[in-house]
């Protein structure tokens, strides 16, 4: 069976989607073309052959980084946008490629001020005043990297590369992960590709992409709401702290995103309706993103029985190649002093810290958990479950109680039989 996580590419063949490692220009050329059209607004008359130049050039700049772009979400994209601008505008494909400026910002009060949305881009509202309050669910990923899933399971996992974490009618977010450490087993998130997907009166097709050290604060376009819609305003991304965090709500279906910058890598964690959560046409492909149905089992890591180990004085996790040793890993007991200043309740987010303090030596991944539990606090809609205790592995889609162990019903068996063989024995002698 081949990869279930590769796509099919226009020339037939399925590969992985790319990975961080390639030298993909993309936002580059978005931030480009963005400040020679003062945000892409379509051009009034007399500046029509300016914009058209742009768009030449914004054209010019994909080719150039098409062959490090491929499966690229972003990449994609801007491709169809151009050619669907340059459709709309009757703009040749040959001619001069300047980047004059055309105007200066757009004055405050335009579309991306509207509060008078429709209806139908507000979830809540929206809803049927006699229908049930809808359920929110979680999913977070963070550190080395640990997921979260919808249904509460709590996974470590390797996931190098590219990877989808939500895959549905509405949007698509997509991570990848590289090595802390070159050769390393240890991986983190170093890409983030979300793309809010056309709806109705609401939104336009909108990007958002972070990567390591470039944590924007509007979409791929250079726009911070949902485009030129009526409901434009049902998404709105929000800069909370300059290059350390960003908010996107997207009211339209009722969802909450938060990316954080930690250190070097991303993290990333969302609160969706579980009716937004299942709404995929093709419910054979539905399994095949992270934060539904967790991370394959052969992707999985026992961060525990690691910890165990390291009490018998391993050090490092193994990866399938020889690597080289992290410098300056912590001793375990150190590891546990800095979690436990963060992180008072020892579970799975502190131990997830210790982790990975032990098998990547850069004390930000403390700062990582410690952040993603405050995520939960926020996003979480049951305060009951904010803290979990035991991780889970198993295939993915499995229920979570499948792999419960039936020992304790076992042991109780078992003594209850030792308690009653005296009476037995006593009845036999008689």
């Amino acid at each position: 069976m081949g990869c279930p996580y590769a796509r099919a590419q226009p020339d037939g063949v399925s590969r992985p989607f790319s990975t961080a490692t390639s030298p993909c220009k993309i936002l580059k050329c978005n931030s480009e073309f963005w400040s020679a059209t003062a945000g892409g607004h379509a051009p009034a008359s007399d500046d029509a052959p300016e914009f058209c130049a742009a768009l030449r050039t914004y054209a010019l700049c994909t080719r150039r980084t098409a062959r490090t772009c491929r499966g690229d979400l972003a990449y994609h994209s801007a491709v169809h946008g151009i050619e669907d601008l340059m459709s709309q505008h009757n703009c040749s494909k040959d001619g001069p490629t300047s980047q004059p400026r055309l105007r200066t910002l757009p004055p405050p009060g335009d579309s991306q001020e509207r509060s008078d949305s429709p209806e139908i881009c507000h979830y809540e509202k929206s809803l049927h005043k006699h229908s049930a309050a809808p359920n929110y669910t979680h999913c977070g990923l963070f550190g080395d990297p640990h997921l979260r899933t919808f249904t509460d399971r709590f996974q470590t996992c390797k996931v190098q590369g590219a990877w989808p974490l939500i895959d549905n009618n509405y949007l698509n977010v997509q991570v990848t992960n590289t090595p802390v450490l070159p050769g390393s087993a240890a991986t983190a998130t170093s890409k983030l590709t979300i793309i809010f997907k056309n709806f109705q009166e609401c939104v336009d097709q909108k990007v958002y992409q972070a990567e390591m050290d470039e944590l924007p604060a509007a979409f791929a376009d250079g726009s911070k709401n949902g485009g030129d819609k009526h409901g434009a305003n049902s998404l709105k991304i929000t800069e909370k702290v300059s290059g350390q965090h960003v908010e996107i709500q997207a009211k339209y279906i009722g969802t909450t995103i938060v990316v954080r910058q930690v250190g070097r890598y991303l993290t990333f964690a969302v609160r969706m309706p579980e009716e937004v959560v299942n709404a995929v046409e093709d419910r054979d492909s539905q399994g095949l993103y992270l934060c539904l149905r967790g991370c394959p089992l052969n992707q999985q890591i026992d961060f525990q029985a690691f910890r165990a180990h390291e009490g018998l004085g391993a050090h490092r996790p193994q990866a399938t190649s020889p690597t080289p040793a992290a410098p300056d890993t912590f001793p375990y007991e150190t590891a546990v002093a800095k979690c436990k200043e963060r992180l008072p309740v020892e579970d799975l987010y502190y131990q997830a810290c210790v982790f990975d303090l032990l098998t990547t030596g850069d004390v930000n991944f403390t700062l990582a958990a410690y952040y993603a539990l405050e995520d939960v606090k926020m996003l979480h809609s049951n305060k009951d479950k904010l803290h979990l205790y035991e991780r889970t592995r198993e295939p993915p889609g499995r229920a979570a109680t499948a792999g419960l162990c039936p020992a304790p019903r076992l042991l109780l068996g078992s003594l209850l039989l030792l308690t009653l063989l005296p009476v037995f024995l006593e009845a036999l002698a008689a």
